[in-house]
Order: C-alpha cells, then sequence, then structure tokens
C-alpha cells in the first residue's frame, strides 16, 4: 500500500514528515493498532514509531483509544482536510488583521516620512515605470484609478471584459459612485460588444483596433506593450499630462466622441 510515490504526495499534501505519512498510511489502513503493530504495518522502526504517534495525536490525525493495551485510531482524511482549511482561513484573516494595525504604528509613519521628506523625495509627476506581471499592474492600475477625479477612459477588448467581468463590475461602481465620467472602448465584435453594454449598463464604443490602456483625468496613462496571450505581462506607467492627452485625443477620434 504504501508505494513511495503515494507517501511522497500525502506528505506534501499534509504538511507530514516521511515517518509521520507512514505511521498515518498505517493506521488508516488497520483501523485501530498499538504502536507496535503500527511499527510492523508502517516499516518505521519501532524506537522512533512512538514519538511518531505522540505528533500525529498533537496535531489531530490520530486518536488514542482509552484502554489497556494503549491503541491508536487514524482520523478520517476528510475530517484532517477540513481542519487544515480552517487553519489556513484563520492564518490568513490573522495576518490581514495583523497587517491592517500596521498603518497606525508609530514605525509606519517614518516610512511615509522617509517617502514624501527624504533627501530625495518622491515627486509622482517625475515618475513613469515599466510594469511586469498581472498582481504588480493591477495593483498599480488601482491605485491611479481609485486617485480619479474626473475621468477615466478605459481600452481593452471584449474578451477581456468578459474574463475579468466581476474586477471590471467592481471597477465602474467606483467610478460611478465617486460620480467619475467613464468612457470605454472595446475592440471585438460588435453584437458582443452591445450585448456586454446592456449588461454592464455602460456605453462601450466598439473600435477595430486592438489596444489596451487606461487613461486618469487625461493626466496618468498605463498601456499594455504585451498581447493578451503573452507569458507574462509588461505594461508602462507614465505620469505625462502631454502624452496622456494625445493618446485621449487618438481615443476620442478613434471612437467619433467629443
Amino acid at each position: 500500500m504504501q508505494k513511495t510515490e503515494l507517501i511522497g504526495k500525502i506528505k506534501d499534501y499534509f504538511d507530514l514528515n516521511v515517518y509521520e505519512t507512514k505511521v498515518w498510511l498505517a493506521l488508516l489502513s488497520k483501523g485501530i493498532a498499538s504502536a507496535g503493530e503500527v511499527a510492523d504495518l508502517s516499516g518505521v522502526p519501532r524506537s522512533r514509531t512512538y514519538d511518531v504517534l505522540e505528533s500525529l495525536e498533537k496535531r489531530g490525525f490520530a486518536i488514542v483509544k482509552i484502554g489497556k493495551p494503549v491503541k491508536y485510531l487514524g482520523v478520517k482524511p476528510k475530517t484532517i482536510l477540513e481542519k487544515m482549511k480552517n487553519n489556513v482561513k484563520k492564518d490568513a484573516d490573522d495576518r490581514i488583521l495583523s497587517l491592517s494595525t500596521i498603518k497606525d504604528t508609530d514605525e509606519f509613519a517614518k516610512l511615509e516620512q522617509l517617502y514624501h521628506g527624504g533627501l530625495d523625495p518622491v515627486k509622482r509627476e517625475d515618475i513613469s515605470a515599466s510594469l511586469k506581471g498581472k498582481s504588480n499592474i493591477s495593483n498599480q492600475l488601482r491605485e491611479i484609478i481609485q486617485d480619479a477625479h474626473k475621468e477615466v477612459i478605459i481600452c481593452t477588448s471584449a474578451d477581456e471584459l468578459k474574463n475579468k467581468s466581476k474586477l471590471f463590475t467592481q471597477t465602474f461602481n467606483l467610478l460611478k459612485n465617486n460620480n467619475i465620467k467613464l468612457r470605454v472602448a472595446l475592440s471585438g465584435n460588435e453584437n458582443e460588444v452591445k450585448e456586454l453594454s446592456k449588461k454592464f449598463e455602460v456605453k462601450f464604443f466598439n473600435i477595430s483596433i486592438e489596444a489596451k490602456f487606461f487613461i486618469i483625468d487625461r493626466k496618468e496613462i498605463l498601456f499594455y506593450v504585451t498581447k493578451a496571450d503573452a507569458e507574462e505581462d509588461i505594461a508602462i506607467w507614465l505620469n505625462s499630462e502631454f502624452f496622456s492627452q494625445a493618446f485621449a485625443s487618438l481615443f476620442d477620434k478613434a471612437t467619433g466622441a467629443k
């Protein structure tokens, strides 16, 4: 039963060491077993079996049966899996709570002070950057959209909008609630663009140019330089009013909007 491949996978799935995995598998196959029986079934040295059983009991993988001689029961895998899922969720919640309190500390205030008032403080208008990876691009895009005051221009494809429907819905709602003018152009099938316009309750312009960019208040622009099927997303963010206005003017002409 305890083939090397199975042991290796179970070990990784449940964060066990090799001996713990072998002993747990032995318990599951036997049902109820003494330490000696576990040692014989698992191939784990008898001198180590007691320590391993104690470790599995503490972690919830085994239960001690009342009575003599002392015997052990293996806890069913489904129970273990649910427990691990709950633990991961709790750890994540605790970590999020811990991170949310950092901004109120003196140390974080000093970090902000260094950023805004160092020897060479960063001026946002002086920044242009190359961004790599979906997460990095999304984080930057989220920040500049949240800082919009008047207008956000979005150019992407109908497929992109459908694949990221939830994200775009949140973005559109945020802009509407903040009374930000929203203008969106989509490449793709004309009928599909019309259906998406009804679904999202936003007027979409249909264009034949395949491009993906976001213009904020005609002052900042983030545009992708890789195709949708590229292995890694790459985008350029420019905080340039001149460049952003030029791009916005091209958008106006392409959509026929004023």
